[in-house]
């Protein structure tokens, strides 16, 4: 299980090697996104609280990258934190998520991205439930729901 002293020493010293890597342009990114998902996935971009569509849904399945499909988080470790996006405590494996340092705005944060294609997710905070104590902040329009039976 990762902690907040995971997140910061990836976030600093080197990510965990992705499965993986798929780099494209953003022509080709254009041509299989909408304006909206490349907005937020490509240019950093985040959505408005609460209008995103996979905010209130706890149905169970995988949460994927829209960009690559490459699994991102379960929904078995979503929950409800009242911040207006989907919240996880943990991703779906240790090297899914690529950590990076983000000093925008006056403030020091850990954005996060998919350790795939590099599609900015969200954020990472330290104030999530027990036992991680994590908090994955996610743009509803960086993932999609794969539903399971």
């Amino acid at each position: 299980m990762l902690t907040w002293k995971d997140i910061i020493h990836f976030a600093t010293t080197g990510n965990p090697t992705p499965d993986k890597i798929i780099k494209k342009t953003d022509t080709e990114w254009l041509e299989v996104l909408t304006p909206e998902q490349f907005r937020i996935t490509r240019q950093k971009g985040t959505e408005r609280p609460y209008s995103g569509e996979l905010c209130s849904i706890y149905e169970t399945g995988k949460y994927t990258c829209i960009c690559c499909n490459q699994p991102l988080f379960d929904s078995t470790i979503k929950f409800e934190s009242s911040s207006g996006w989907p919240s996880f405590t943990q991703p779906i494996k240790e090297n899914a998520i690529k950590y990076i340092k983000d000093i925008s705005y006056g403030m020091v944060r850990v954005e996060v991205l998919c350790n795939v294609c590099e599609a900015h997710l969200g954020h990472v905070f330290p104030d999530g439930p027990a036992p991680s104590g994590l908090r994955y902040c996610i743009n509803s329009e960086s993932m999609q729901l794969e539903k399971q039976q």
